[in-house]
């Protein structure tokens, strides 16, 4: 849901073994995407040139200090660090073949699946692309 923590999307996350997930509002409809990469790039401690000693200082203290920065950030809205215009889709009638030329084109590792009225109705990841490949095409040949 779009109004959700980082906190509770890590926690979804792990507990269901994936790397992202939609966004979706109250009605279901997508609104946005969000990736395991997005939490990291929204706490990676950005590298600081060190000019001297209280810059020294500072710069170990930000280092060393990651739990201060998850602290910081773990309440906030997912909103905040989730991918929210130019969201590649298919629908839920697509070709396996749409899905596979968009992940491709856009070097993405999943994308949201939608129904005609927006609603999110899943996620087509490469794996999933994969083991259909290898399932229903090279098992065959």
């Amino acid at each position: 849901m779009k109004n959700d923590t980082i906190k509770h999307l890590l926690n979804t996350l792990v507990d269901n073994k994936i790397g992202g997930a939609p966004i979706v509002d109250s009605e279901g409809k997508l609104v946005g995407m969000i990736s395991d990469g997005d939490v990291l790039r929204s706490i990676q401690l950005k590298d600081t040139v060190v000019y001297d000693y209280f810059s020294l200082m500072a710069y170990t203290f930000e280092k060393g200090n990651l739990e201060n920065v998850l602290t910081a950030i773990k309440d906030q809205p997912l909103k905040k660090i989730a991918k929210k215009r130019g969201i590649v889709t298919v629908k839920e009638n697509d070709e396996i073949e749409t899905a596979l030329k968009l992940l491709g084109k856009h070097h993405f590792k999943k994308i949201p699946v939608i129904d005609a009225h927006h609603k999110v109705v899943g996620v087509i990841s490469r794996g999933d692309i994969i083991r259909t490949i290898q399932k229903n095409i090279i098992e065959i040949l």
